[in-house]
């Protein structure tokens, strides 16, 4: 892409109203346009983050036998008060609206309630278990307070999955194998060593402990306490319960803020059985389909990752989520033909071998480029100029080091992580 194409522009600063450090360097870099507290647009560089998080999200959900569908966002309330969840007083933060008829519909809280509504007709028999339906698609919460930029919105993005079996044996072992799959993710989009699984409350899905996946970060909403041996960590919502429960000792565990970005439930038979999705064993008999849940915020994620992953300069994105992996800077004085020619040779050379790069061809100052490019914060940066090319290598700077360093064009090729994923 030709950054002078790009239509949107960096700015010096985010809106007044803007507390939260992710949604300020998201704005000021042209990733996202904020619309309303807690509702934010995608632009094309941050939409191109979000697909990448929302790819490696899809391809370890395919990986343990994950089906995607696309649910509608309007709700009809009956199915929600047979398992009574429609009433404000259980669940406060609904989006409702009505119909020119006056009939009244919700806005995509959830979907526990209208996939077990699909599935009726679908699962009969035992064959037909078990089943894991995910998607990947906008949810609507209405909180009290948006303030955390895209890490607490009203509208927002989330990839939700539901396992259907024909018992709590098999939930528990695709329960397992989610939270190894979670870890995965978080590991490819950088988050990995700094995230814990985390025992929490079942909130309105149920009456359970939830599992929690939780971000350290010193801005974080939540406080968990880390188990010695670092295996598990406890949501400081619960920790009353726990203690007693699982003897614990909390001036032996470490108290953190952190993020959560990811939760997983047990539900058992709590939204099954009073929708009746129920199937027939070997012998006939018929039972309700054990069930569970399992969410991820590709929207709060990146939030995440903009909010721990910066400096005073800007963004700092790791390489499997970065819009492109080269931002390709020509550094020229007036019509610096040759330097320009040097540039586009480069550009088709790195895009020909598969790397993604956004080209700085803009007629602006060095310095608001490079100051452009640590915001934007794109892994590597390439300077080519009148210096360069007499040096016969290129400028590359490490956005995440600050180190700068001379190469050639087949050691950008080896850089780690320049290549997409195969």
């Amino acid at each position: 892409m030709l950054q002078s194409k790009l239509f949107t522009k960096t700015r010096k600063e985010a809106p007044k109203d803007e507390v939260s450090r992710n949604a300020e360097l998201l704005i000021r870099a042209g990733y996202i346009h904020k619309e309303m507290a807690g509702v934010y647009d995608f632009l094309p560089l941050g939409l191109k983050v979000l697909n990448k998080i929302n790819q490696i999200i899809r391809e370890e959900m395919d990986a343990i036998g994950g089906e995607e569908v696309s649910l509608s966002i309007l709700q009809l309330p009956d199915r929600f008060e047979k398992t009574g969840r429609w009433s404000d007083e259980k669940v406060d933060n609904w989006f409702k609206t009505k119909l020119k008829n006056d009939s009244e519909l919700g806005l995509g809280l959830t979907h526990e309630e209208p996939l077990v509504e699909i599935l009726k007709d679908h699962i009969n028999s035992y064959r037909d278990l078990p089943c894991y339906i995910y998607q990947i698609g906008p949810k609507f919460r209405n909180e009290l307070r948006a303030k955390s930029g895209i890490m607490r919105g009203r509208e927002f993005s989330m990839k939700d999955m539901y396992s259907f079996t024909t018992s709590k044996e098999e939930t528990d072992a695709f329960f397992e194998s989610c939270t190894e799959a979670y870890k995965k993710v978080f590991a490819r989009l950088g988050i990995g060593d700094r995230t814990y699984k985390t025992l929490a409350s079942g909130g309105i899905f149920t009456t359970d402990y939830s599992v929690e996946f939780q971000t350290l970060a010193e801005t974080g909403e939540d406080t968990i306490y880390i188990a010695p041996d670092k295996s598990i960590a406890y949501n400081k919502e619960i920790l009353d319960k726990a203690t007693t429960e699982f003897n614990l000792k909390v001036d032996e565990m470490t108290t953190v803020r952190s993020i959560e970005v990811g939760n997983i439930y047990k539900l058992g038979k709590i939204y099954t059985e009073p929708l009746g999705l129920r199937y027939k064993t070997e012998t006939g008999e018929e039972r309700p389909v054990d069930m569970g849940c399992y969410g991820l915020g590709p929207s709060r994620i990146m939030g995440t990752i903009a909010e721990i992953y910066n400096d005073d300069r800007g963004l700092i994105w790791p390489l499997s989520i970065a819009p492109f992996k080269v931002h390709l800077v020509e550094v020229t004085r007036g019509e610096d033909t040759q330097v320009k020619a040097e540039a586009e040779k480069l550009y088709s050379y790195l895009e020909e071998a598969g790397v993604e790069v956004l080209w700085d061809d803009r007629t602006i100052g060095a310095g608001e480029k490079f100051a452009d490019a640590d915001l934007i914060g794109i892994p590597y940066r390439v300077v080519v100029s009148e210096r360069t090319i007499a040096a016969g290598k290129y400028e590359l700077k490490v956005r995440s080091s600050g180190e700068v360093t001379s190469v050639s064009e087949r050691e950008l090729l080896v850089l780690p992580g320049i290549l997409k994923e195969k």
